[in-house]
């Protein structure tokens, strides 16, 4: 399924790929998770300096089956059921030995132009250190939804020791509910959250959220002030938007930490210099998953994590443009579009 222009989308018969190193394995997809940075490409052809080239593959959060491996792959069979992890660093630059894969200077990332094509297809290779076995009794769903729950870990770490504080998470999509549950398992506090989708706050409300609020409707800063006079540790922003970095810095307490996860549609971001000052805000940007995989894969598995709620609308894989235009609205509650093969 390739993008073929913005918001034009078209199934391909194209033939299978090879497996052309010995430590590759080629994969069935089994599920694809819709994201709001495909949708990003869907809509507008681009994030930032990353621009389609039309036609492009999208998607990077799947899981499937292993088909076939490579001549040097011991750690994998066929059959094995995977999920992906869709970042995959060089291992040898300097950000690699300094323990941050994430930022490779050479990384090549499913579905991101100029890269690697997604895995909206119905086989793809990856190398076998991408492909994580799960538990027999982890569906495909849920092994999909690891790959955005593993930002939400990474996040959480990135803020620091949180146990007993406060926090606000705006946003309530699946990046927001990934660092809720991260959260909640990290011992936070109090912990706010906003959207402007009413069925989202309700799932939040259900994972774990003190207190949420419609920010059509509702004044986060007065709701957070009524119960926490002395404002927040930390915020975590999770929907790419001005008003919300707004909203953050007026909720933090002095010393409080701004953390940025959401993806913008526009070049830049403004702050209000005086408050960012006077609070000596911390801000921190969150690139990714960092190597937290492994860990939201064992969360969900010991049940310590639930994301089944999480997945509010499925499609077929000839349904993905209705999927993408279902997101790409916010249409009729959606929280996590999932496309099953």
């Amino acid at each position: 399924m390739q993008l073929t222009g913005i918001r034009k989308m078209e199934m391909t018969d194209v033939s299978p790929p090879d497996i052309r190193n010995d430590t590759d394995v080629l994969i069935r997809m089994q599920a694809v998770g819709v994201c709001g940075s495909d949708v990003h490409y869907y809509v507008s052809g681009k994030i930032g300096a990353q621009v389609v080239r039309y036609p492009f593959p999208v998607g990077h959060e799947g899981a499937g089956v292993v088909e076939k491996t490579g001549s040097a792959v011991a750690c994998l069979r066929a059959g094995d059921r995977i999920a992906i992890e869709p970042a995959m660093p060089c291992g040898a630059c300097d950000q690699c030995r300094e323990g941050r894969p994430h930022t490779c200077r050479k990384l090549r990332f499913l579905g991101c132009p100029g890269q690697a094509d997604g895995c909206l297809s119905e086989w793809i290779v990856m190398p076998a250190r991408n492909c994580l076995p799960i538990p027999a009794h982890v569906t495909f769903e849920q092994a999909t939804v690891s790959e955005p729950l593993a930002i939400g870990l990474y996040a959480v770490q990135s803020a620091g020791n949180l146990q007993g504080r406060n926090i606000a998470i705006l946003g309530a999509g699946p990046i927001g509910m990934s660092v809720l549950a991260s959260a909640r398992l990290a011992g936070a506090g109090t912990v706010y959250v906003t959207d402007r989708i009413d069925r989202r706050l309700s799932i939040a409300s259900a994972s774990g959220a003190d207190a949420t609020c419609n920010i059509l409707r509702d004044n986060i800063t007065e709701t957070v002030k009524a119960r926490t006079p002395h404002m927040l540790d930390a915020v975590f922003e999770c929907c790419g938007q001005q008003e919300a970095l707004d909203q953050a810095v007026a909720l933090l307490k002095p010393g409080g930490t701004l953390l940025i996860i959401g993806i913008p549609p526009f070049a830049r971001f403004s702050f209000p210099v005086d408050d960012l000052r006077h609070k000596e805000i911390t801000i921190r940007n969150v690139r990714r998953q960092n190597g937290c995989d492994r860990q939201a894969i064992e969360a969900i598995a010991g049940g310590s994590i639930n994301v089944d709620g999480w997945i509010t609308h499925r499609f077929g894989f000839a349904e993905c443009r209705q999927a993408f235009d279902l997101v790409a609205g916010y249409h009729d509650g959606v929280m996590k579009a999932m496309i099953n093969f």
